[in-house]
């Protein structure tokens, strides 16, 4: 993905998520426009992610941090189901939220475990999961944004 198609996906994430919340993403104050959308994209320190409306969902978007957490490269992470993102024994508490989000447009303070590349656990902390809807009211999937360490969660550098 060039800088430019990063960052009208992080834009749409972005969008979307000021419609669900009324803010914006966690970001500094300091930062406008394209800087904003960097900063989100290279140097959040939560995991930015979103999937498509496919029948079995698909990752088209992930910001470093996610893929620090997840333990992918780009290319292996983009395309990848969304589902693999979870364990098989958590996929089930996963769809349950994902269901959830498909009702009510967004979840808050979601909390669970993931699986990394190499199959290894780590926990979520304080997700936040909504439904996607671009400038022209076009359902594009589901977004997330979650934080890898607990005693990190809300702290923006």
């Amino acid at each position: 993905m060039s800088p430019i198609n990063e960052y009208a996906a992080v834009q749409l994430l972005d969008e979307a998520f000021r419609h669900w919340t009324g803010q914006g993403l966690p970001a500094p104050e300091s930062l406008t426009g394209t800087e904003r959308l960097h900063w989100l994209h290279e140097h959040a320190p939560y995991s930015l992610l979103a999937h498509g409306t496919e029948d079995d969902p698909r990752f088209f978007y992930a910001n470093e941090q996610t893929l620090a957490s997840f333990k992918y490269d780009r290319s292996q992470f983009l395309g990848m189901p969304s589902r693999f993102s979870a364990s098989p024994l958590d996929r089930a508490m996963r769809q349950t939220l994902l269901e959830q989000v498909t009702v009510n447009g967004i979840a808050h303070g979601y909390s669970g475990w993931r699986v990394d590349r190499d199959g290894n656990a780590f926990m979520i902390y304080e997700g936040k999961v909504w439904t996607l809807i671009d400038q022209h009211g076009e359902h594009r999937g589901q977004a997330a944004l979650f934080w890898p360490d607990s005693s990190r969660v809300g702290v923006i550098d």
